[in-house]
């Protein structure tokens, strides 16, 4: 009962958008949206690999009939980057990439982690901090941009602060997992302040899979 309810209430919003805003937009539009009204509610079910499947199809659909629109997004998105990448960072000398592809590896073998932000329209990380070498005693990371696929175990040796955010999808921190909309973390470890090495996530997408892991 409780999933049928859950079903006529996702038809019954797709019908009020297709009323709301069918007079504007166009027939691949309104199927992106149902896509992914689709998505959020299979997420929030539970079933997380149908729900980015799902996503992703709406998304397609709606670079398709909106490219310039999403031209633009991505556009406001890498400004915004511009602006805040040098603010967060305390110091001269980092890191600054913007790709339309990235993909961190450093979960195998030691790696130097140096302060660093990066911007991507499609990113995947997958980062083991008790294989990293610190550069610093601070250290800020920041990772921006449209799509994104994080894998992060942090050991509790560190002093770790997270500000982290997802338009769409998930953030699964310590086992706890939020799905859906508007994800949002901020988390300061008790010991940061006295922690000889400190380092500071900042994480931020439009659709993403956050997985974070405190050993």
């Amino acid at each position: 009962m409780e999933k049928r309810n859950r079903l006529i209430a996702l038809i019954l919003i797709g019908v009020g958008l297709l009323m709301l805003v069918g007079r504007w937009v166009g027939f691949f539009t309104i199927v992106a949206l149902l896509f992914l009204l689709a998505g959020i509610y299979a997420i929030r079910g539970g079933k997380v690999k149908r729900g980015y499947r799902l996503l992703a199809v709406g998304a397609i659909l709606l670079v398709l009939d909106h490219l310039m629109i999403v031209l633009g997004i991505a556009l406001l998105s890498l400004g915004f980057f511009f602006i805040k990448a040098k603010k967060v960072q305390p110091k001269e000398g980092f890191i600054q990439k913007q790709n339309f592809s990235s993909n961190f590896d450093w979960d195998q073998q030691p790696w130097v982690m140096r302060s660093m932000s990066v911007w991507h329209v499609f990113g995947e990380a997958d980062m083991d901090l008790s294989l990293a070498i610190p550069e610093d005693k601070e250290t800020v990371m920041m990772f921006q941009g449209i799509m994104g696929d994080m894998d992060l175990q942090i050991p509790e040796y560190y002093g770790i602060e997270i500000e982290a955010f997802v338009l769409f999808g998930s953030i699964d921190f310590r086992g706890a997992r939020d799905n859906g909309m508007m994800n949002r973390l901020n988390w300061k470890s008790p010991n940061y302040e006295t922690s000889e090495q400190k380092v500071k996530f900042i994480i931020s997408y439009l659709v993403g899979d956050l997985d974070i892991h405190i050993t």
